[in-house]
């Protein structure tokens, strides 16, 4: 369930029962023909899908998150490290002030993950919380579903083109892109990156068929749930 549709005093009853919750993360960044927002619809809506049997409530996404390589792409925001993790710390303090002790990041961008041993660290200090970090597009099964159609398949290709992230009038080529070379990236200016990759795919085929994206979504909420409900050991 969506905070999004409850209210103050529903939470403060759920957490009468429960203490568990779900912070989305995601970015604001180039995909190619798919939204900008793609890293903050999957990361919110995996979340979503994962705990609405469970009943534990979801909260919005971050939308903003570390991409300064990405910065030649019109649309694209990023924040510096030392801010997002500071931004991080003060929302996951304020879901622990409400008494939230078990709370499950979903992460749905690879540059986020720089701030992953902040925010466990902030955990481990915090007396009583548990907290974990969930990579959703890689978790093992879901990953493993994605390499058996498309070895190649990477960001900003059909396998983060679900229907709720495609956009109206964008139309992706109908060719599989080989692999874009990322060596050395650290050292290229966000300009240099750009030449590089080109329209922003990293690689793979630009669409597939529906029915494959849906059963890689149904194993992607599945892993997800299974965290929510048992993950924390």
């Amino acid at each position: 369930m969506r905070i999004a549709e409850m209210t103050w005093m529903q939470v403060e009853a759920y957490l009468e029962r429960d203490d568990r919750c779900v912070l989305p993360l995601g970015s604001t960044e180039q995909h190619a023909y798919l939204s900008l927002s793609v890293d903050a619809i999957l990361s919110e809506k995996v979340a979503v899908d994962a705990a609405t049997e469970p009943g534990v409530p979801v909260f919005p996404a971050l939308a903003y998150g570390i991409t300064p390589y990405f910065m030649a792409y019109p649309g694209t925001v990023t924040l510096t490290e030392d801010t997002y993790a500071r931004v991080l710390a003060e929302i996951l303090s304020s879901l622990r002030a409400h008494g939230f002790r078990r709370i499950l990041v979903v992460n749905g961008h690879g540059g986020n993950a720089v701030a992953r041993g902040a925010a466990e660290l902030w955990a481990a200090e915090g007396g009583g919380m548990r907290l974990r970090w969930h990579d959703w597009w890689r978790a093992p099964r879901t990953m493993g579903a994605v390499r058996a159609i498309d070895p190649q398949a990477s960001h900003a290709s059909w396998m983060e083109g679900f229907p709720w992230t495609r956009v109206r009038g964008a139309v992706p080529p109908d060719v599989h892109k080989p692999a874009v070379d990322l060596t050395g990236r650290e050292n290229l200016t966000a300009r240099q990156f750009r030449e590089r990759i080109g329209d922003g795919s990293f690689g793979g085929w630009y669409e597939r068929p529906d029915d494959e994206l849906l059963a890689i979504w149904r194993i992607a909420v599945d892993e997800t749930r299974e965290v929510i409900e048992a993950g924390w050991t």
